[in-house]
């Protein structure tokens, strides 16, 4: 394996192809930050940083071995502690789109995925495709942490860690992360998904799981132009029978199990467009300005699907979506284009355990959203080789293995061409039960602090003497 200071030299290569010097400095300028000549400027403490989550998160003292330089351990805390968090957010959304613009340089309608699937520009049917889904990691037990973000109700005050929900906004094609947002644990992604917004233009499209699909979502991206196809939130009653009647909620004595919606026209089998209602209370998260906004109604296509899995109970799934032109968005195209939803949890799964996300190291508030967004950073980068990779190799981006590409990254010299990576073998009918093997350890959970552990068994050990 060649010297990881050549690693170091190969980031600054191929993040400055998409993120240049000076725009690092102009993001930290813009955020307000100034700073003397020094060692450890905000372009070296990027690197550094970058460097570090690609070694899957390195003790800072093993850092100055890793990049070949004389690095003070403090000294490299207190630089990464200078760098403004604004600028660095800012750093991640600039370099993902100067990602995706390198990399997807135009639409080809027939492009090497195929007719139903994306172009080789990454678009749907002529739109950009988002994923959004939530998930969540774990910092240190920090009180600072503890306010910010709080820990599982179930665990005892000292037993247990912050953790932190996250949302990620994902491009669909590229996987490549374009926003990650941390906020406390008990907070619901629907109460925060509108601040994701505005980095969508008229005429994308995002898909997203049940959790956020509700009227107040739907007519706020509808505002925007923007399309949506969610899955159904299991609350919501969907009748496909033409001309059914439907449910005033507004009405005393009225019967349940009745739809709100109201029945408008029918496309085909389990398939239609009905006119959902405006909801009659405003939910908290939104302003009085906001909700005076919404429209009284919205048209909403409805669709249903059967996934019939050998060995498993056939999973019924409903879809509600503002696509409602059937002739340019059919029912088997909608049905393929909810099914890459699901890419979203190898997304998050090569973030947390292949790169080591689940548990982030930062002691503040501050510190862990910044340590976020350079995961993100880092991860993107990756994606960014598996793309040019895939696109030689002519199979999909999300056939490349994820490990590989971070394998090549760290062992290659700056002028090292790209060579074929490991292809992964497509099984889409592939189940895996959700056990684990491994007895990892047979200590039991902690159930008090540290330090009362520590007293109880020193007063076992005076007992015993």
């Amino acid at each position: 394996m060649a010297s990881i200071s050549l690693t170091l030299a190969r980031i600054k290569q191929d993040l400055g192809n998409y993120l240049t010097e000076p725009a690092i400095v102009a993001a930290c300028q813009a955020a307000g930050h100034s700073w003397r000549k020094r060692k450890l400027g905000p372009v070296e403490t990027v690197h550094l940083f970058v460097l570090q989550i690609l070694c899957f998160n390195a003790a800072i003292v093993h850092l100055r071995h890793l990049a070949g330089l004389s690095i003070n351990a403090a000294a490299y805390c207190r630089a990464r502690m200078r760098l403004p968090l604004a600028g660095v957010q800012q750093l991640l959304r600039d370099s993902s789109t100067a990602m995706r613009q390198a990399l997807l340089p135009g639409a080809d309608p027939a492009g090497p995925a195929g007719p139903v699937g994306p172009d080789a520009a990454g678009r749907w049917c002529g739109l950009r495709a988002y994923l959004l889904d939530g998930s969540s990691t774990i910092t240190p037990d920090m009180p600072a942490l503890q306010k910010a973000f709080g820990q599982p109700k179930g665990q005892k005050k000292g037993c247990g860690f912050p953790v932190p929900k996250l949302l990620g906004l994902f491009d669909a094609f590229t996987g490549m992360v374009v926003e990650m947002l941390g906020f406390p644990l008990y907070t619901h992604e629907q109460s925060k998904a509108w601040q994701l917004h505005p980095l969508l233009e008229a005429g994308d499209l995002l898909v997203a799981d049940c959790g956020l699909c509700s009227f107040v979502h739907l007519a706020m991206l509808s505002a925007r132009d923007v399309m949506a196809c969610f899955r159904c939130h299991q609350r919501q009653i969907v009748d496909f029978r033409p001309h059914r009647k439907s449910r005033d909620k507004a009405a005393k004595g009225h019967k349940t199990g009745k739809p709100t919606s109201t029945f408008v026209r029918r496309l085909g089998k389990h398939d239609q467009i009905v006119r959902w209602q405006r909801p009659k209370s405003r939910p908290a998260w939104i302003s009085d300005e906001q909700w005076a906004a919404m429209p009284e109604s919205l048209d909403v296509r409805e669709l249903r699907y059967t996934l019939a899995r050998n060995g498993q109970r056939t999973h019924v799934v409903t879809i509600a979506t503002t696509l409602l032109d059937p002739d340019k968005y059919p029912k088997d195209k909608i049905v393929e284009l909810y099914g890459t939803r699901w890419h979203v949890e190898t997304h998050f799964g090569q973030l947390k355990t292949t790169l080591k996300m689940r548990k982030i190291k930062s002691q503040t508030e501050e510190g862990a959203r910044k340590e976020l967004a350079i995961y993100c950073l880092v991860y993107n980068l990756v994606h960014a080789v598996m793309l040019q990779a895939a696109r030689r190799q002519g199979v999909a981006p999300d056939r490349i293995s994820f490990i590989d590409a971070v394998r090549w990254l760290l062992s290659a010299s700056p002028d090292s061409p790209l060579p074929d990576l490991i292809v992964n073998p497509s099984r889409p009918d592939r189940h895996e039960p959700r056990v684990r093997k491994d007895r990892n350890s047979s200590y039991p959970f902690m159930t008090q602090p540290r330090k009362a552990l520590q007293k109880s068994l020193k007063n076992k050990a005076k007992l015993a003497k």
